[in-house]
């Protein structure tokens, strides 16, 4: 019931704020509005200004816009204040604004985030301490090994992981100094900072590939929740295990973890965990599964405590220039992800439903403080807004490329045809919405384990 609760607030305020957009623009351009309504049903209250209706109805789940001759079939005339009979351009600018205010709502959410609450990971200010050091990375060939620290990097003396992140996006291709303690010995060197993928944005990633592998926290990986029915639930992992070593390797960050399943390539692991002061070992068989992005990864199935974090408060303008960044990457992120639905390299079955949603808000809204639950909406808003930025009949997009279509041939379609356009348009609609029900019902864990 909470998961529901939760799920029908967030979406609610998103459809909200989405009509929202329609209803400004709208206004703006003279388009007369009959209703706006939050919820939807019965009216319960609100008051008449301007012949807009402003109403609350009985189920609060977001609402809606009602502008006069948007629906196909309505009986056409010559009104100004009808949507039809407004130019092409204006009609475009209604269609947009929706998305358009889901974009600045998650813009202003991380916005307020960055300037209030904004967590950065501790290992970044700390001494440059390495996790694990992939044998086929640069760092491992120069010597570099697990649990060794960086004292030198490029031309900085006793870097922090901060420095040394920043000055390898500075030199990347190219060979820098390097130096580092192995077992109390100083030993130096240099190494290549060849990166295989050239885009202008260096990520966490390119630095595990390199060999440069933070160790993000002294105290063991701690285990909060076992997936239901993964290979950590199977082997009989427990919340609150620590794992101690994997294979022998004291590991200290899911990053480096994963890395690490990565080279093995999907080998059975054995976890040296402490459970309530007692030592035990369990091997587990690592899965391939999604990782959430649209690329597949072995998985152990656990979620992990996060490293230590502190907290800083940005500028106005670098909470701005966070906040692009932020909402840059994860519409780059969704794009790609759709990208590679239709060239077929990612499968349906990993998109959500709202049962998966309302996991995710679920699951954010149980976590500690209220910035995953921030971040979580704002990420629903910018999915929102993209997903009906699709060129498809009944979502904004759609109605935005028939315009676009109309505007080359001069003239409307036939009514009767945009009508039919708009029949098959929600046929499709309904059938995709089954099917990410579907989804998520066949990911519940009662479901998962009847598979198996």
């Amino acid at each position: 019931m909470a998961t529901i609760v939760q799920l029908l607030l967030v979406l609610g305020l998103m459809v909200l704020v989405h009509e929202f957009g329609h209803f400004i623009v709208a206004k703006w351009c003279g388009v007369r509005v009959e209703a706006f309504a939050v919820g939807f049903g019965k009216r319960l209250v609100g008051f008449i200004h301007n012949g807009t209706d402003y109403r609350i109805n009985l189920l609060p789940l977001g609402g809606y816009v009602k502008m006069a001759g948007e629906i196909p079939g309505e009986e056409v005339s010559n009104d100004p204040g009808e949507l039809n009979n407004h130019p092409r351009w204006q009609r475009m600018l209604i269609a947009v604004a929706g998305p358009v205010a889901n974009l600045i709502l998650a813009f202003g959410l991380m916005t307020g985030v960055f300037m209030l609450h904004n967590e950065v990971d501790q290992y970044r200010s700390g001494p440059a301490v390495t996790d694990y050091v992939p044998p086929d990375s640069p760092l491992a060939k120069a010597g570099v090994a697990s649990g060794d620290t960086i004292v030198h990097f490029e031309k900085v003396e006793n870097p922090t992981w901060e420095d040394i992140l920043n000055r390898t996006k500075l030199s990347a291709n190219q060979t820098v100094p390097l130096s580092f303690l192995h077992n109390g010995k100083r030993i130096n060197t240099s190494v290549p900072l060849t990166l295989k993928d050239k885009s202008e944005d260096f990520t966490l990633d390119d630095a595990l590939a390199l060999g440069l592998d933070p160790r993000m926290q002294e105290e063991p990986l701690k285990v909060n929740t076992p997936v239901p029915g993964g290979p950590s639930d199977r082997a009989g992992l427990k919340p609150g295990d620590q794992i101690l070593s994997i294979d022998g390797l004291q590991i200290r960050s899911i990053p480096a973890l994963l890395r690490y399943l990565a080279d093995r390539k999907g080998q059975p692991a054995t976890l040296d965990i402490l459970r309530n002061g007692k030592q035990l070992s369990l091997v587990i068989k690592p899965e391939l599964s999604d990782s959430g992005d649209g690329t597949q990864a072995y998985h152990l199935g656990f979620r992990a405590a996060e490293p230590p974090v502190r907290i800083q408060q940005l500028s106005f303008r670098q909470s701005l220039q966070e906040s692009w960044q932020f909402n840059k990457k994860s519409s780059l992120l969704i794009v790609e992800v759709l990208r590679k639905m239709f060239e077929r390299h990612i499968s349906v079955k990993s998109l959500s439903g709202p049962i998966g949603i309302g996991q995710v808000v679920h699951e954010a809204a149980e976590a500690p403080g209220w910035l995953p639950l921030i971040g979580t909406v704002a990420q629903i808003s910018i999915n929102l807004a993209l997903f009906n930025l699709l060129p498809f009949p009944i979502l904004d997009g759609g109605m935005i490329f028939l315009l676009i279509v109309e505007s080359l041939f001069q003239r409307d379609l036939p009514m009767p045809v945009k009508e039919r356009i708009y029949q098959i348009a929600f046929v499709c609609i309904v059938l995709f919405a089954a099917m990410v029900i579907f989804n998520d019902i066949s990911k519940l864990p009662f479901v998962a384990k009847l598979k198996l």
